[in-house]
Protein backbone atom coordinates (compact mmCIF):
# COMPACT_ATOMS: atom_id res chain seq x y z
CA UNK A 1 0.00 0.00 0.00
CA UNK A 2 1.59 3.60 -1.07
CA UNK A 3 1.42 5.92 1.52
CA UNK A 4 -0.94 8.52 0.65
CA UNK A 5 -3.40 5.51 0.31
CA UNK A 6 -2.40 4.52 3.63
CA UNK A 7 -3.38 8.31 5.08
CA UNK A 8 -6.38 8.46 3.02
CA UNK A 9 -7.50 5.06 5.29
CA UNK A 10 -6.14 6.65 8.65
CA UNK A 11 -8.36 9.96 8.22
CA UNK A 12 -11.12 6.82 8.16
CA UNK A 13 -10.62 4.87 10.84
CA UNK A 14 -9.34 7.54 12.74
CA UNK A 15 -12.88 9.42 12.70
CA UNK A 16 -10.49 12.69 13.15
CA UNK A 17 -12.35 15.90 13.83
CA UNK A 18 -9.38 17.80 12.91
CA UNK A 19 -6.22 17.29 11.71
CA UNK A 20 -2.90 19.06 11.84
CA UNK A 21 0.11 18.44 8.89
CA UNK A 22 3.74 19.71 8.92
CA UNK A 23 5.42 19.77 5.49
CA UNK A 24 2.89 20.19 2.83
CA UNK A 25 4.86 20.52 -0.22
CA UNK A 26 2.15 20.21 -3.38
CA UNK A 27 -0.50 19.28 -1.16
CA UNK A 28 -0.79 15.58 -2.48
CA UNK A 29 -1.32 14.35 1.77
CA UNK A 30 -3.49 17.41 2.63
CA UNK A 31 -6.04 16.84 -0.03
CA UNK A 32 -7.10 13.55 1.88
CA UNK A 33 -8.52 15.99 4.90
CA UNK A 34 -12.36 16.60 4.95
CA UNK A 35 -11.94 18.39 8.01
CA UNK A 36 -10.62 21.62 9.86
CA UNK A 37 -7.29 21.42 9.10
CA UNK A 38 -4.10 23.60 9.68
CA UNK A 39 -1.01 23.11 7.73
CA UNK A 40 2.42 24.21 8.22
CA UNK A 41 4.83 25.19 5.46
CA UNK A 42 7.58 27.99 4.88
CA UNK A 43 7.28 27.30 0.95
CA UNK A 44 4.59 25.37 0.41
CA UNK A 45 3.34 25.14 -3.22
CA UNK A 46 -0.13 23.55 -3.63
CA UNK A 47 -1.05 22.38 -7.21
CA UNK A 48 -4.03 20.13 -5.95
CA UNK A 49 -7.18 21.01 -4.99
CA UNK A 50 -7.85 21.26 -1.29
CA UNK A 51 -11.63 19.57 0.10
CA UNK A 52 -11.07 20.71 4.07
CA UNK A 53 -11.30 23.66 5.95
CA UNK A 54 -7.83 24.82 5.69
CA UNK A 55 -5.42 27.48 7.35
CA UNK A 56 -2.49 27.57 5.47
CA UNK A 57 0.73 28.43 7.51
CA UNK A 58 3.48 29.89 5.47
CA UNK A 59 6.41 29.56 8.62
CA UNK A 60 8.51 27.03 9.62
CA UNK A 61 7.01 24.68 11.92
CA UNK A 62 9.13 26.16 14.84
CA UNK A 63 7.43 29.51 14.39
CA UNK A 64 4.35 28.37 14.24
CA UNK A 65 4.13 26.67 17.38
CA UNK A 66 6.33 29.64 18.84
CA UNK A 67 2.68 31.96 18.36
CA UNK A 68 0.13 32.39 20.56
CA UNK A 69 -2.75 30.19 20.48
CA UNK A 70 -1.53 28.49 16.99
CA UNK A 71 -4.45 25.91 16.91
CA UNK A 72 -7.40 28.78 17.01
CA UNK A 73 -8.01 28.19 13.56
CA UNK A 74 -9.22 24.52 15.21
CA UNK A 75 -11.82 26.35 17.37
CA UNK A 76 -13.45 28.67 15.27
CA UNK A 77 -10.60 31.72 16.25
CA UNK A 78 -11.77 31.96 20.05
CA UNK A 79 -9.28 32.23 22.49
CA UNK A 80 -9.76 30.30 25.35
CA UNK A 81 -9.31 32.91 27.84
CA UNK A 82 -10.83 35.99 25.99
CA UNK A 83 -13.70 35.92 28.31
CA UNK A 84 -11.94 35.92 31.45
CA UNK A 85 -10.07 38.42 30.60
CA UNK A 86 -13.14 40.75 29.95
CA UNK A 87 -14.57 39.39 33.29
CA UNK A 88 -17.13 37.60 32.02
CA UNK A 89 -17.32 33.53 32.97
CA UNK A 90 -16.20 31.29 29.83
CA UNK A 91 -18.64 29.42 27.71
CA UNK A 92 -19.40 26.09 29.48
CA UNK A 93 -18.86 23.80 26.89
CA UNK A 94 -15.48 25.31 25.70
CA UNK A 95 -12.47 22.56 26.53
CA UNK A 96 -8.54 22.61 25.63
CA UNK A 97 -8.60 21.97 21.99
CA UNK A 98 -6.15 18.73 20.75
CA UNK A 99 -5.29 17.49 17.73
CA UNK A 100 -6.84 14.56 16.60
CA UNK A 101 -4.79 13.33 13.77
CA UNK A 102 -1.08 14.96 13.02
CA UNK A 103 1.13 13.99 10.38
CA UNK A 104 4.56 14.86 10.69
CA UNK A 105 6.46 15.38 7.37
CA UNK A 106 9.05 18.64 7.30
CA UNK A 107 12.76 18.52 7.33
CA UNK A 108 14.32 15.59 6.93
CA UNK A 109 16.66 15.91 9.79
CA UNK A 110 15.98 13.70 12.74
CA UNK A 111 16.11 16.67 15.02
CA UNK A 112 14.04 19.22 13.11
CA UNK A 113 10.90 15.97 13.57
CA UNK A 114 11.92 15.26 17.00
CA UNK A 115 11.07 18.75 17.79
CA UNK A 116 8.12 18.61 15.64
CA UNK A 117 7.26 15.89 17.74
CA UNK A 118 7.12 17.60 21.15
CA UNK A 119 5.41 20.49 19.68
CA UNK A 120 2.44 18.18 18.53
CA UNK A 121 2.50 16.28 21.73
CA UNK A 122 1.79 19.39 24.09
CA UNK A 123 -1.14 19.22 21.48
CA UNK A 124 -2.09 16.33 21.48
CA UNK A 125 -3.71 13.58 23.89
CA UNK A 126 -3.42 10.17 24.89
CA UNK A 127 -6.34 8.86 22.13
CA UNK A 128 -4.24 11.40 19.67
CA UNK A 129 -2.60 9.63 16.39
CA UNK A 130 0.44 10.79 15.37
CA UNK A 131 2.25 9.98 12.19
CA UNK A 132 5.47 10.17 10.73
CA UNK A 133 7.00 10.17 7.11
CA UNK A 134 9.53 8.39 5.29
CA UNK A 135 10.73 6.44 8.50
CA UNK A 136 12.02 3.31 6.44
CA UNK A 137 14.97 4.44 3.97
CA UNK A 138 15.79 1.71 1.35
CA UNK A 139 20.08 2.18 1.56
CA UNK A 140 22.57 4.51 3.64
CA UNK A 141 21.91 6.90 0.48
CA UNK A 142 18.94 7.87 1.05
CA UNK A 143 19.47 8.30 4.98
CA UNK A 144 21.84 10.66 3.78
CA UNK A 145 21.83 13.97 5.97
CA UNK A 146 22.88 15.92 3.23
CA UNK A 147 21.45 15.07 0.37
CA UNK A 148 22.43 13.58 -2.73
CA UNK A 149 19.73 11.54 -4.16
CA UNK A 150 16.08 12.46 -5.65
CA UNK A 151 14.10 10.45 -3.35
CA UNK A 152 16.01 11.62 0.11
CA UNK A 153 14.24 10.45 4.00
CA UNK A 154 16.78 12.26 5.59
CA UNK A 155 18.16 10.61 9.14
CA UNK A 156 14.50 10.58 10.91
CA UNK A 157 14.59 7.03 11.06
CA UNK A 158 16.27 7.80 14.27
CA UNK A 159 12.85 8.76 15.63
CA UNK A 160 12.43 5.45 16.36
CA UNK A 161 15.07 4.36 18.47
CA UNK A 162 15.14 7.90 20.66
CA UNK A 163 11.35 7.30 21.39
CA UNK A 164 11.67 3.88 22.21
CA UNK A 165 14.41 4.65 24.54
CA UNK A 166 13.68 7.99 25.95
CA UNK A 167 9.80 7.28 25.86
CA UNK A 168 8.82 3.74 26.39
CA UNK A 169 5.17 5.20 27.88
CA UNK A 170 4.25 5.90 24.02
CA UNK A 171 3.00 3.35 21.58
CA UNK A 172 5.13 3.24 18.34
CA UNK A 173 4.19 1.10 15.12
CA UNK A 174 6.03 1.19 12.07
CA UNK A 175 4.33 0.69 9.08
CA UNK A 176 5.71 -1.13 5.89
CA UNK A 177 4.11 1.54 3.86
CA UNK A 178 5.42 2.25 0.02
CA UNK A 179 8.08 3.90 -0.57
CA UNK A 180 9.67 4.77 2.99
CA UNK A 181 7.68 3.61 5.65
CA UNK A 182 5.79 6.06 8.39
CA UNK A 183 5.19 5.54 12.19
CA UNK A 184 2.54 5.65 14.13
CA UNK A 185 2.33 6.90 17.30
CA UNK A 186 -0.05 6.22 20.16
CA UNK A 187 -0.20 7.39 23.89
CA UNK A 188 0.98 10.85 23.40
CA UNK A 189 1.25 12.70 27.00
CA UNK A 190 1.07 16.35 26.84
CA UNK A 191 2.66 16.69 30.15
CA UNK A 192 5.70 14.83 29.40
CA UNK A 193 9.12 17.30 29.76
CA UNK A 194 11.19 14.34 28.98
CA UNK A 195 12.59 14.74 25.42
CA UNK A 196 12.31 18.82 25.67
CA UNK A 197 14.85 18.30 29.29
CA UNK A 198 16.45 16.02 27.01
CA UNK A 199 16.42 17.69 23.73
CA UNK A 200 20.61 18.29 23.67
CA UNK A 201 21.97 15.22 25.44
CA UNK A 202 20.16 13.10 21.96
CA UNK A 203 21.54 16.46 20.00
CA UNK A 204 24.95 15.54 21.18
CA UNK A 205 24.43 11.53 20.44
CA UNK A 206 22.67 11.06 17.45
CA UNK A 207 23.47 13.97 14.87
CA UNK A 208 26.59 12.20 13.55
CA UNK A 209 28.51 13.28 9.88
CA UNK A 210 27.77 11.29 6.84
CA UNK A 211 27.25 8.41 6.02
CA UNK A 212 25.09 7.36 8.43
CA UNK A 213 24.54 4.21 10.14
CA UNK A 214 21.27 2.95 9.06
CA UNK A 215 20.36 -0.30 11.15
CA UNK A 216 19.60 -3.27 9.45
CA UNK A 217 16.18 -3.73 11.06
CA UNK A 218 15.53 -0.78 9.58
CA UNK A 219 16.45 -1.25 5.97
CA UNK A 220 14.97 -4.92 6.20
CA UNK A 221 11.99 -3.46 7.71
CA UNK A 222 12.02 -6.21 10.41
CA UNK A 223 9.58 -4.61 12.88
CA UNK A 224 7.29 -3.06 10.11
CA UNK A 225 3.70 -4.56 9.85
CA UNK A 226 1.96 -4.41 6.82
CA UNK A 227 -0.33 -1.36 6.84
CA UNK A 228 -3.69 -3.51 6.52
CA UNK A 229 -3.28 -4.83 9.75
CA UNK A 230 -3.14 -1.63 11.24
CA UNK A 231 -6.35 -0.28 9.51
CA UNK A 232 -8.40 -3.37 10.08
CA UNK A 233 -7.60 -3.65 14.22
CA UNK A 234 -10.22 -3.39 16.19
CA UNK A 235 -9.36 -0.67 18.37
CA UNK A 236 -10.63 2.49 16.24
CA UNK A 237 -14.16 2.85 17.15
CA UNK A 238 -13.50 2.16 21.28
CA UNK A 239 -10.63 4.94 20.33
CA UNK A 240 -12.81 7.16 18.23
CA UNK A 241 -15.74 7.32 21.53
CA UNK A 242 -13.32 7.76 24.00
CA UNK A 243 -11.52 10.58 22.27
CA UNK A 244 -15.34 12.06 21.98
CA UNK A 245 -16.11 10.93 25.34
CA UNK A 246 -13.07 12.98 26.77
CA UNK A 247 -12.30 9.95 28.69
CA UNK A 248 -9.07 10.43 31.23
CA UNK A 249 -5.96 8.08 30.13
CA UNK A 250 -7.02 6.64 33.32
CA UNK A 251 -9.92 4.79 31.79
CA UNK A 252 -8.74 4.09 28.27
CA UNK A 253 -4.88 3.94 27.72
CA UNK A 254 -4.32 0.75 29.20
CA UNK A 255 -6.52 -1.40 27.05
CA UNK A 256 -5.52 0.68 24.01
CA UNK A 257 -1.88 -0.30 25.08
CA UNK A 258 -2.88 -4.29 25.08
CA UNK A 259 -4.41 -4.22 21.69
CA UNK A 260 -1.50 -2.23 20.14
CA UNK A 261 0.99 -4.88 21.59
CA UNK A 262 -0.93 -7.89 20.58
CA UNK A 263 -1.25 -6.15 17.37
CA UNK A 264 2.62 -5.49 17.11
CA UNK A 265 3.44 -8.79 18.47
CA UNK A 266 0.86 -10.97 16.22
CA UNK A 267 2.28 -8.64 12.89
Amino acid sequence: MKRHEFLRELHKVTANRNYLEIGVNDGRSLRLSRVPSIAVDPAFKVTTEIRCDVHLVKATSDDFFARDNPLQHLRGGRHPWRNLRRGRRPLGHWRRTTLDLSFIDGMHLFEYALRDFINVERHSDWSSVIVFDDMLPRNVDEAARDRHTSAWTGDVFKIIEILNRHRPDLVTVLVDTQPTGQLVVFGADPRSRVLSRRYDEIIAEFDVPDPQKVPETILDRVRAIPPETLLEAGFWHPLARARNRRLPRTRGWDALRSALSRLTVDG
